[in-house]
């Protein structure tokens, strides 16, 4: 999940500014009255055109579409995205074998991953660890290991400091990262990173007035099987921040382009299930989300949008699967591998501590 790119801040604020509408079109009318099954088939109908026989995936339909948020910045978003949506809804990958070559011919022996398309810097601390952990979620996904020992990317953030340079916004990538390698995080590493997120949260029980910050403390504590600290504060927020558009973005649209994802996760697993506020805000954010459908089957990451995009497809499914308007295929294992957590189980402890 990346944030704060500049040249996505240019492109969202001439959304913001009319450059598009954000008004209900007639195609948006259309999708809120789709069925979940027929949202289902517009999705696989989408990743299917976005599938290279290299087993990559482009972020739109449009060959000139360079992507936004995560699809613009790395070019394993989109097929991590796509194998996590088919084994969500228990579909079959276009071409899986040639996704798989191509995830594992994109990991060198350093250990760390390498998109060979994005704008961000392969090189950089933030991108080896978003492309590592995104890499080793699609290799399990698809049955396979990864070439080389990538324990040297995390190891490197923890040798000093470094892990406290990144953004607060990563915090649950750690927890993530061991999970997809099927090994337990060292406590040595759990201490510090509860540290970090315990000294930047507030009473609300947000980091940095940031709804995507926390969300990953939130995921961060919802993976190692503890109670995420101030979380009825942070229920009580989300729920008076969303806007009566059902939305929640308080920032620039760049800051919160994950906003709706973000915030249901927080109310689906940490809210109290019986809270009467929450089908309200779980049905005010659905025809938000449903607004962003496009007559291509994929989703763009705002009403009004132009493209769809693989990343506003996982991040808008995803959240339709967290207020339950969206079924996922029975029987999921290891749920909590699929994505940033929209198929994780409240009432299920999870724990990848040593």
């Amino acid at each position: 999940m990346f944030h704060k790119n500049r040249r996505q801040f240019i492109k969202q604020c001439a959304l913001c500014t009319g450059a598009l509408s954000f008004s209900i079109t007639s195609n948006a009318q259309n999708s809120l009255h789709k069925s979940p099954q027929e949202i289902l088939k517009g999705v696989k109908s989408f990743l299917y055109q976005v599938a290279d026989k290299d087993g990559s995936f482009r972020p739109g339909i449009n060959p000139n579409y360079k992507g936004n948020s995560d699809t613009f910045l790395s070019g394993i978003a989109a097929p991590t995205y796509a194998a996590i949506l088919c084994q969500t809804f228990g579909w079959s990958l276009p071409y899986p074998d040639k996704t798989k070559e191509f995830i594992l011919s994109l990991q060198k022996p350093d250990g760390a991953f390498y998109a060979i398309t994005g704008d961000l810097d392969p090189n950089a601390p933030l991108a080896k660890l978003y492309n590592t952990v995104q890499g080793l979620v699609t290799l399990h996904l698809l049955g396979a290991k990864p070439k080389y020992d990538p324990m040297p990317v995390i190891e490197h953030f923890f040798q000093g400091t470094g892990f406290k340079e990144l953004p607060l916004y990563t915090t649950s990538f750690f927890p993530h990262f061991f999970n997809a390698l099927g090994k337990k995080m060292p406590a040595r590493i759990d201490k510090k990173m509860r540290e970090l997120i315990l000294s930047e949260q507030t009473e609300d029980g947000y980091l940095r007035n940031h709804v995507a910050s926390t969300f990953h403390a939130a995921h961060y504590f919802r993976l190692i099987g503890q109670p995420t600290p101030k979380a009825k504060a942070m229920v009580d927020r989300v729920i008076n921040d969303q806007k009566d558009d059902g939305s929640w973005h308080l920032h620039p649209p760049d800051w919160d382009v994950h906003a709706a994802f973000d915030a249901l996760f927080i109310l689906r697993q940490l809210g109290e299930p019986n809270d009467p506020r929450l089908k309200k805000v779980y049905n005010k954010a659905n025809q938000w989300i449903l607004q962003c459908r496009k007559p291509d089957g994929g989703f763009s990451h705002y009403p009004g949008n132009p493209d769809s995009d693989v990343d506003a497809v996982y991040f808008h499914i995803g959240a339709l699967v967290e207020t339950g308007f969206l079924k996922m295929q029975k029987n999921l294992k290891n749920e909590e591998l699929l994505g940033w957590g929209h198929a994780m189980l409240p009432d299920k402890k999870y724990s990848c501590i040593d």
